[in-house]
């Protein structure tokens, strides 16, 4: 089947239309009349999505658009760029009076030019790519450090635990939307997930062809973090980089450097129908669009295609998970969008050094105050690159880390819709009930899924302090019991696949064009390089953090603040800072307690 029709598609390759001509997008009026068998558009794996989660088998947003009204707007403008049935519309290019003549068509509802996109990426945007791999590399062993860095980004969100009970997706199929996967089937780190053919999909939606394994890497350094592997000498599979190795993948290229930033929307908007039809289970998208297409304001889960559409396939039963993005420490500071969608599960970026909130990562909350990012991981990775393997820094990362722990929470429970999976995530994670809008709820734990429901509700914790109020303050004393120090050691385990741990000499991939390889979501750059090899490093003792906020009556944070305990007396807030229905938070060792006036 073409793709035009058949699902939401991209028409071809033109992205240049005549002279004076802009982009339009062309919402139609109706859809009747047409035919639909479900069977024959969604595969087995999509009709068994639907019918696990007690979904109908079909919805009048799966229903084709009107080849009638096609052809009308096709003999009308310069070219179709995108026939979406999500939404019934058609985006196309036009000059001002072909769109004025689309606007008369019977079945045209409404035709509206997509804002003027400059082709060139904002200042902060460029100085956040990352250099293309070295052609000249030579890979040697990883570090000492490198590899102590690789085992601690799973083992920070109960790797060694999920592989001792089976947790590595199997059974899952996970759709990655990115740049280009440049590199990775010859990649030693993906040797097995290629033979075994768990690539079910490809598609580029810019290029309108199946080869994805070109332009940009930044794909192949997500994938490292979701099914990569370390490569050993033996050649057999090393450690896992990411949680779900066993897991299917639908592989998706959404995104170019050096094109209007509009029909890379629209390339994500194919894309997510197409995943839908092919049963993926959960996107990861570390994709986050800013200032190049909209103001801080306009975050609000509504405005953008992207976060209408991502919100849709969270309705038909895909759980949606999204790099919160790297603006922390620039002028745009909060969290782009598809992140900002109420039913995208966004995910921040932690320090592996300190287990806090990297400065880059976004925060939120979105624009119209709700709480953003729900969760957060390490920002900081060992991951795959076309010539090795790389320390990499961005929220990108944090993403697919937190969706194959998802993947994982799934494989466990199949019962599980999307959004209670969603809920169940949020209700794991580590600081949870305690938010603020830098850590989410933190990093989700394999714990809470391990509990029978009757012991999540029964275990009540144990209070680690006491709100003392004082005439003009509020103190925070940290009760005696919890004031000793315990190291927090990260469980780390060593199994047959990890003795000979080396990276192999890898042939280097042709350097590929300069505006080829842009990464979506800033910062994304080589890290500090690690030591040279020695032995194994200790775990980082993390502080005891004490984490506090004061919300007002709507739930709106009007400050939050974390702080490492070396005195039992950690904070005092000033009661004039308390306005009525204000509520002081805290959360230190497991517990959170609330004071209000």
């Amino acid at each position: 089947m073409g793709l035009l029709l058949g699902l939401a598609a991209r028409a071809g390759a033109q992205e240049n239309g005549a002279d004076g001509a802009s982009r339009y997008w062309v919402t139609l009026k109706d859809k009747s009349g047409v035919s639909f068998a479900p069977a024959h558009y969604f595969t087995p794996a999509a009709q068994a999505r639907r019918t696990r989660q007690h979904l109908p088998a079909f919805e009048t947003t799966d229903l084709p658009v009107r080849a009638d009204y096609v052809a009308s707007i096709r003999a009308r403008v310069d070219t179709i760029t995108l026939v979406s049935r999500w939404f019934n519309a058609v985006a196309c290019r036009a000059t001002p009076a072909q769109a004025a003549a689309l606007r008369s068509l019977p079945g045209v509802l409404s035709v509206e030019r997509w804002p003027q996109a400059t082709a060139q990426v904002a200042a902060h945007e460029a100085a956040a790519f990352p250099s293309q791999p070295k052609t000249n590399l030579t890979v040697e062993p990883i570090s000492a450090s490198d590899y102590l860095l690789s085992r601690r980004q799973t083992a920070h969100l109960d790797g060694p635990a999920l592989r001792t009970a089976g947790l590595e997706g199997q059974g899952l199929r996970i759709a990655v939307f990115d740049v280009g996967f440049r590199g990775l089937p010859e990649h030693p780190g993906f040797q097995e997930l290629v033979k075994s053919k768990r690539i079910v999909a490809t598609h580029d939606f810019l290029k309108n062809r199946d080869d994805v394994y070109h332009g940009g890497s930044h794909g192949t350094e997500v994938m490292g973090c979701l099914a990569g592997r370390l490569a050993t000498t033996t050649g057999a599979p090393g450690p896992a980089l990411g949680l779900v190795p066993a897991a299917e993948f639908l592989l998706a290229r959404t995104e170019q450097l050096g094109r209007e930033r509009y029909a890379e929307e629209e390339a994500w908007l194919a894309a997510v129908e197409w995943a839908d039809r092919l049963g993926a289970d959960i996107i990861n998208s570390s994709l986050a669009y800013t200032e190049q297409r909209y103001f801080p304001e306009q975050m609000d889960g509504r405005r953008s295609l992207i976060s209408r559409a991502a919100n849709l396939a969270a309705r038909k039963g895909i759980l949606v998970v999204s790099a919160a993005g790297n603006d922390g420490d620039n002028d745009w500071v909060r969290i782009g969008t598809p992140a900002d969608a109420d039913s995208v599960l966004a995910v921040g970026g932690l320090d592996p050094e300190t287990g806090l909130h990297l400065d880059f990562s976004s925060f939120g909350p979105t624009a119209d105050r709700r709480p953003k990012p729900n969760l957060s991981a390490f920002g900081i990775v060992l991951t795959t690159t076309p010539s090795g393997y790389e320390r990499l820094e961005g929220t990108s990362f944090s993403s697919p880390l937190v969706a194959g722990f998802a993947a994982c929470m799934w494989q466990k429970n199949r019962k599980l819709t999307a959004m209670q999976l969603f809920q169940e995530l949020e209700k794991s994670a580590e600081l949870y009930p305690y938010f603020d809008y830098a850590h989410g709820y933190g990093r989700p734990r394999y714990q809470h899924f391990g509990l029978p429901a009757a012991a999540q509700e029964t275990k009540a914790p144990v209070p680690t302090f006491d709100f003392v109020a004082h005439d003009s303050l509020i103190a925070v004393i940290i009760r005696p019991e919890a004031a000793m120090r315990l190291a927090e050691m990260l469980p780390l385990t060593v199994d047959q696949s990890e003795i000979a741990v080396q990276v192999a000499p890898i042939v280097p991939v042709a350097k590929a064009p300069a505006d080829a390889s842009a990464p979506p979501v800033g910062h994304e750059q080589p890290a500090a390089p690690g030591s040279t090899p020695q032995a194994a490093l200790p775990e980082p003792n993390y502080p005891a953090y004490l984490y506090w906020n004061v919300a007002d009556r709507r739930g709106v944070l009007r400050r939050y603040e974390t702080r490492a305990v070396n005195q039992r007396l950690v904070v005092q807030v000033p009661r004039r800072l308390l306005s009525p229905g204000d509520v002081l938070r805290v959360y230190f060792k497991g517990f959170t307690g609330t004071y209000s006036e």
